[in-house]
């Protein structure tokens, strides 16, 4: 029998070479950095750590982008926890065309801003996906999860992407959601109405606090 709930818990990954080049990513396939696969590492045994405790995420089956920094993110985490683990290239970053792997000052030289982009127009001139493609390969790759009938979903994509899967979910298509290295967020998606409960934004509980962060009342 299927639950009547689907919690599902959207993952960035670790930080990639890309972060520390300071290039548009994207397509751009860039493995993790060594501080990339120690934020995978503690995550997943953070999450190992919860398995016997009412906050334990008792992932059945985690789904992942195939390019090389969602992957990593994912082998180590599922490979930590005894999850199975799906690659799908449904849930891959968006295709940003020819920005990608390219210095942010050269893009935006070369590829300046435009004052307006039609939904249906391509990511620059020079090709790439449009908003409209994108969303509807995040409803697709969000219908593949939905079908795979589990209770408890992990999925590790991108920010960009996992932005616009939490734009169709909640309806917000003017919203921005942050992810920062292997942060992530919890949804509650009920099966008998349209209802999406948005329970966590960027949560990292197993990272340190930034520096000079303090607990404020």
């Amino acid at each position: 029998m299927i639950a009547q709930t689907l919690h599902l818990t959207l993952l960035r990954h670790g930080r990639s070479r890309a972060d520390d080049e300071g290039v548009h990513e994207g397509r751009y396939d860039s493995p993790l950095t060594e501080v990339g696969r120690a934020q995978a590492q503690a995550l997943a045994a953070y999450w190992r750590a919860q398995s016997q405790s009412s906050t334990a995420p008792g992932f059945e089956l985690a789904f992942c982008s195939t390019l090389a920094r969602a992957h990593e993110t994912a082998r180590i985490i599922t490979d930590t926890l005894g999850v199975p683990l799906h690659p799908d290239d449904l849930w891959r970053e968006w295709d940003n065309g020819p920005l990608a792997g390219l210095p942010h000052e050269e893009a935006l030289r070369r590829f300046p801003l435009p004052a307006f982009r039609h939904d249906l127009d391509p990511f620059t001139p020079e090709g790439g996906e449009s908003q409209a493609a994108i969303r509807a390969r995040a409803l697709l790759a969000l219908e593949r999860v939905w079908r795979a009938g589990a209770a408890r979903i992990l999925v590790v994509s991108h920010g960009g992407f996992l932005n616009s899967v939490l734009r169709e979910l909640t309806g917000a298509q003017r919203a921005w959601f942050a992810f920062g290295d292997t942060g992530f967020a919890t949804v509650e998606l009920s099966r008998t109405s349209h209802t999406a409960l948005l329970t966590g934004v960027n949560l990292t509980p197993h990272l340190p606090p930034p520096a000079g962060a303090t607990d404020k009342d």
